[in-house]
């Protein structure tokens, strides 16, 4: 009996000594996985503080060097109302640089899709098509529809941003008298939505590059872009589960695929 207690005592002093290293084992792992995570929280905080103040700076220099111009006494009315209008234009650039990296910001944060409704996805598209009329037909540009009917639930005012993103972009990067459009299909369990034009193209490495952050291709690229508005298209697609494809070739156009699924996980 002696004997039984000393070997069932020795198996439950094992046993807790292999519970004891498993437990440090485990709380290792966590620990380590946190440090991990913590991290990756303060790289993504220095990045973005570094990134946002080197975009911030050129229009705050520009607002704040035209407004001490403004202040000098010989002045002729033409060169005020010059320096004014400069002033406006950088301001207004500032203002919605703040806007869009404040959502971007947003954006990343999240991990799903808020606020899923159900509504006509052909219908969104020809509206965000009206809010861009006025830009192409300054520059002269021929726009061309295809919409199918199709219904989707997904987050409307986002997917909103999507296209008229994709639009705009099309838009500023088509030569006067050149050609844009949007394509609706549906594809199985899939909305597919093409948004073409036939401007000014990209190359293969200004491509690898179009979804990051502030990222401008060209150097007449600073005068009409941000370099945040297809990282906002990209996190929008990342929410939905869906994906975007990219065509493009030099002087001869680009065109922009999204794959977007019909019903949103957590619909």
């Amino acid at each position: 009996m002696d004997g039984l207690r000393a070997v069932a005592g020795g198996d439950y002093s094992v046993r807790l000594k292999t519970d004891k290293h498993q437990l440090l084992d485990d709380l290792c792992e966590d620990f380590n996985r946190m440090t991990e995570e913590l991290q990756s929280v303060r790289t993504l905080r220095e990045d973005f503080v570094n990134s946002y103040s080197h975009e911030f700076k050129t229009p705050i220099t520009a607002i704040k060097g035209f407004a001490e111009l403004l202040s000098e006494p010989d002045l002729t009315e033409e060169e005020r109302q010059q320096y004014l209008r400069i002033i406006q234009d950088e301001s207004a650039r500032l203002a919605e640089l703040t806007n869009r990296t404040l959502l971007l910001t947003k954006l990343q944060s999240q991990r799903f899709l808020p606020d899923q409704t159900t509504f006509s996805l052909d219908e969104q598209i020809r509206r965000c098509a009206i809010l861009c009329a006025h830009s192409w037909e300054e520059k002269r540009l021929t726009f061309s529809a295809e919409p199918e009917s199709v219904d989707c639930t997904s987050n409307e005012e986002l997917l909103r941003q999507v296209w008229i993103n994709l639009l705009n972009n099309a838009i500023r990067y088509t030569p006067p008298g050149g050609e844009i459009g949007v394509e609706l299909r549906q594809v199985g369990g899939e909305a597919v939505v093409r948004v073409w034009d036939t401007g000014s193209g990209m190359t293969p490495e200004v491509q690898s590059h179009i979804f990051e952050k502030y990222y401008q291709g060209a150097a007449e690229d600073k005068k009409q872009s941000l370099g945040l508005g297809l990282s906002i298209v990209h996190r929008i697609i990342e929410l939905t589960e869906g994906r975007i494809e990219v065509d493009s070739q030099p002087q001869q156009g680009s065109s922009f695929t999204v794959y977007l699924p019909l019903n949103q996980k957590g619909a």
